[in-house]
């Protein structure tokens, strides 16, 4: 992958806008893949602003989240690309939208989904707000792409399987992606490193960040535990009601999960929770229907661009078309309901009395309300929208 050959994607979609000097803000990181970001851009020939967000974790006891090595990569890189630094604060924010949402979440049993709350709320809501409107743009290193279909735009999928993060994005709407660049997003991790060691960033060998967007170094059972303690209770085999075990706090496990019961004879999956009785119902898998479902629901489903039906008439017909909820028959559609590379087939529909319900083609492992089905297009190409899954069986 060449420097050309890699800004390609960025200097059409920039053409396109018709903007003669747009005004660009980057979201940075420390990571490889913001810095890159900046590096692209420079190389396409436009002088970014950079944002280093600070969330404020250590403000609330989590000393292990330290930002100061981050911030030192930030500040070597607008010095060296001669961009202008800005480093702000979302603290407050980042605590009421998505640190105490994650812990609500999961204290009423549920799965959260804090990486798109983050996405969501701050990156491309607070941070909008706050400072966004002196920008026609809002770059990141978000592995994503955009594409049109005529004069529609839509969030579509990246090339790397594995990195692709169009789930964690699905919560944003079409005001906020029609001002995303993913400068990456077309990129290979492998040619995303390889553009990182030819420009000799320093960030070029440093590790990807692993697990939820606002924990950094701390282990997520740590910060549940912070959070909200520790209630012994029994972990109970579903088809037998023999108790197998105790376990620390139902917070401290979601549906379909299948590591850290500290169970043997194994493989054992968490099936159901009673909260109230601060139970964890269990199964090896000799009842399919405990771990198993065919049917997703979602009272609600946000689409970001056009749904799926109203796409689907709009290519018949050659001009935008909206399908009326009163109208949308069952079509056929991709999806996901948790972080994976893997794509599920199945079919969306709509019932003005319940809501929506994807019905998969095969059945799916640890169907957890809360978390969110991420809905495609059949060729997993585009990515429609979300929404919270309020049942699964």
């Amino acid at each position: 992958m060449t420097l050309s050959q890699a800004i390609a994607p960025l200097q059409e979609r920039l053409a396109r806008s018709g903007i003669a000097e747009p005004r660009i803000a980057a979201l940075v990181s420390g990571g490889v893949d913001s810095s890159v970001v900046v590096h692209l851009l420079c190389a396409a020939g436009y002088r970014p602003t950079l944002f280093y967000i600070q969330i404020g974790m250590e403000e609330r006891g989590f000393a292990d989240c330290s930002w100061e090595d981050d911030l030192e990569i930030v500040q070597h890189l607008a010095r060296r690309y001669d961009c202008p630094l800005e480093v702000v604060s979302l603290h407050e924010e980042y605590w009421a939208s998505v640190v105490q949402y994650t812990i609500d979440t999961v204290k009423k049993g549920l799965t959260p989904n804090p990486d798109m709350m983050c996405n969501k709320l701050i990156k491309f809501g607070c941070f909008e707000e706050k400072w966004g409107h002196d920008f026609d743009f809002i770059a990141t290193g978000h592995y994503a792409t955009t594409c049109y279909e005529g004069d529609q735009l839509y969030l579509s999928t990246a090339p790397d399987p594995v990195k692709d993060q169009t789930d964690f994005l699905a919560q944003i709407n079409f005001a906020q992606v029609s001002k995303l660049l993913f400068p990456t997003g077309h990129l290979l991790k492998s040619e995303v490193r390889q553009l990182a060691e030819e420009a000799h960033l320093l960030s070029a060998k440093r590790k990807d960040s692993q697990g939820i967007c606002f924990l950094g170094k701390v282990n997520y059972n740590e910060f549940i535990e912070r959070a909200l303690g520790t209630r012994e209770g029994l972990i109970i085999e579903r088809e037998t009601g023999k108790v197998l075990g105790k376990h620390r706090g139902y917070w401290f496990h979601t549906i379909g999960q299948r590591k850290g019961l500290g169970l043997s004879g194994g493989p054992w999956f968490v099936v159901k929770k009673n909260i109230r009785r601060n139970i964890i119902l269990v199964s090896q898998g000799y009842d399919p229907a405990d771990q198993y479902g065919e049917h997703v629901v979602m009272e609600q489903c946000d689409f970001i661009s056009l749904d799926p039906w109203s796409r689907a008439a709009s290519l018949a017909a050659g001009t935008k078309v909206v399908v009326p909820p009163a109208e949308r028959q069952p079509i056929a559609v991709s999806f996901k309901i948790r972080h994976t590379p893997e794509f599920t087939r199945g079919v969306l529909s709509y019932d003005p009395a319940t809501g929506y319900r994807i019905d998969s083609t095969e059945p799916i492992q640890g169907i957890a309300p809360g978390q969110y089905a991420v809905v495609y297009s059949e060729d997993h190409r585009l990515c429609f929208g979300s929404g919270m899954i309020t049942k699964g069986f």
